[in-house]
């Protein structure tokens, strides 16, 4: 079978903006330039769908584009052509290396604890996202994965002090969950939360102001036990004050942030959809108790996708 995929266009210089758009999508799914106008990128069958889209892409511009499979029938730029590969997705590794440590050169204090938590959750983005075109395991690899190491592990030191130990959760389970009507996203997340990590019995009760009362816990309403603390939504500040570590939780819990509270902080790409989902729910589903269930579902599908590591396709 053939090793490699190669495309060979020719872009029109009007409209102008086809030609940014083109090479930005072909250094998006991993291609280097071997030439001016030939790209080239290992066969698999997710780089050939890509390269399928990007040559109908150029030919709807009013360019032309031919893909062909083929090998180098000389060995040396078979090895020229890897070692290009690698060379590209270093230069990567290497600047989110130096955005890493110095992102972490001037978090010097707990204060700054959050907004190391925000660089730390871009990097890691970016890391998966050159990792994924990495397909010949380029050597500055280890290095921006040791850069993200060190940040996570100046992360826990610096929230060391806010994790609670597990009788915490103990304390919390057995209750009644009280919050308001009209369940909607750092609700619905709060009580897939609860279920999860919290308590797999807990019971969900609805009303707009509800009194404290033994056995309950409100959540998300004014004088809850559980709700907005400082710039943090309700999901957050669960996941805080139990002192749950979990890949997965972290990422929706930049997810709801964002949704909840109108901002872009963390800005990541799963928001809209999971915007949508959450939107459709609400408008199919009247009951609160029913939607709660139904968000569950698809919180127990989005965690399971975010808990899985990135990987490269090759």
């Amino acid at each position: 079978m053939a090793r490699w995929l190669i495309l060979v266009h020719r872009i029109p210089p009007r409209p102008l903006y086809l030609r940014a758009k083109i090479r930005q999508r072909l250094a998006s799914v991993g291609a280097v330039a071997v030439k001016n106008a030939v790209y080239l990128l290992p066969r698999n069958s997710d780089a050939l769908e890509d390269m399928q889209w990007i040559a109908q892409e150029i030919t709807a511009g009013g360019g032309d584009a031919h893909l062909f499979e083929g090998d180098f029938v000389d060995g040396v730029a078979n090895d020229a052509a890897v070692a290009q590969f690698r060379q590209t997705r270093d230069a990567g590794y290497n600047a989110l290396t130096a955005d890493a440590r110095s992102a972490l050169k001037e978090a010097r204090s707990t204060a700054a604890a959050g907004e190391l938590t925000v660089a730390h959750a871009a990097l890691t983005r970016r890391l998966d996202d050159i990792r994924r075109i990495d397909f010949f395991d380029a050597p500055a690899r280890k290095a921006a994965e040791k850069a993200l190491a060190t940040i996570e592990a100046r992360l826990k030191k610096a929230h060391k002090e806010e994790t609670h130990m597990p009788k915490t959760k103990l304390a919390l389970r057995g209750k009644v969950w009280v919050t308001r009507p009209d369940v909607h996203i750092d609700r619905l997340a709060s009580a897939w939360f609860i279920r999860r990590f919290i308590d797999a019995k807990a019971r969900f009760r609805f009303e707009a102001k509800a009194a404290p009362r033994d056995g309950e816990i409100r959540f998300d309403m004014a004088g809850g036990e559980f709700t907005h603390e400082g710039d943090r939504c309700t999901f957050e500040t669960l996941v805080r004050r139990t002192g749950v570590a979990d890949k997965g939780v972290r990422a929706i819990a930049e997810i709801v942030h964002d949704l909840d509270l109108k901002e872009t902080k963390f800005d990541r790409a799963e928001g809209a959809g999971v915007r949508m989902m959450i939107e459709g729910l609400a408008g199919r589903v009247r009951d609160d108790a029913e939607r709660i269930e139904r968000g569950i579902e698809i919180f127990d599908h989005l965690h399971e996708a975010l808990s899985r590591p990135q990987r490269s396709r090759k």
